[in-house]
């Protein structure tokens, strides 16, 4: 791989040696270093998306997002202030990728992580946020914190229940020995009930 400094000198090279208009060899140049340039990686995509919408720079976040949802970026109280802890698991499935995203909210109460999938398509072979998918993964947050509360509610009954069980166990046992007695005397004044009557 030829590095930029190499081909700076062998351009200059030319340009000295055959006398060639130097816009020739600015152009030469421009075109080289444009052919260079490396695309970023999912993670990078949403590393610089992610940091552009909490710093507030909505443009910057718009180079970063697919075209048909660029007019989704607005500005995000919510967000501002925030900082992006980190980038986690990156699913790529064609043009598709999803990057596990962690935020961490700043409030004045207490600091909140936000947990989500960022999730990416490919636009002119470059990764784009895909922002509507990636706010309906925010926008299902509040549900599993929900889900998380019911279900830390269901672990408490459930806890509670085993502890009854033994008692429930004793007080059915105990019932069952009172109607087998009970049954066992009603047996018996049926009998003399009976043996009264034959005679």
């Amino acid at each position: 791989m030829i590095k930029y400094k190499s081909l700076l000198q062998i351009l200059r090279q030319y340009c000295t040696n055959h006398k060639t208009p130097r816009l020739i060899g600015v152009l030469g140049l421009l075109f080289i270093l444009n052919g260079c340039q490396t695309t970023l990686s999912p993670e990078q995509t949403t590393t610089a998306f992610w940091k552009a919408m909490v710093n507030g720079e909505l443009e910057s976040a718009k180079k970063y997002t697919a075209r048909e949802t660029q007019a989704l970026v607005v500005k995000q109280e919510n967000i501002m202030g925030a900082s992006l802890e980190k980038t986690g698991m990156i699913v790529i499935d064609g043009p598709n990728a999803k990057v596990a995203t962690v935020v961490m909210l700043k409030n004045h109460e207490n600091n909140k992580t936000l947990t989500f999938d960022t999730v990416l398509l490919k636009e002119d072979d470059v990764w784009k946020v895909d922002y509507q998918k990636t706010l309906n993964n925010l926008s299902i947050l509040p549900f599993g914190e929900v889900i998380n509360s019911l279900r830390a509610i269901g672990d408490v009954i459930n806890k509670k229940l085993e502890q009854q069980i033994p008692l429930f166990e004793n007080q059915v046992k105990s019932f069952s020995d009172e109607l087998i007695r009970q049954l066992d005397e009603f047996r018996h004044q049926l009998e003399k009930a009976n043996s009264t009557e034959r005679k």
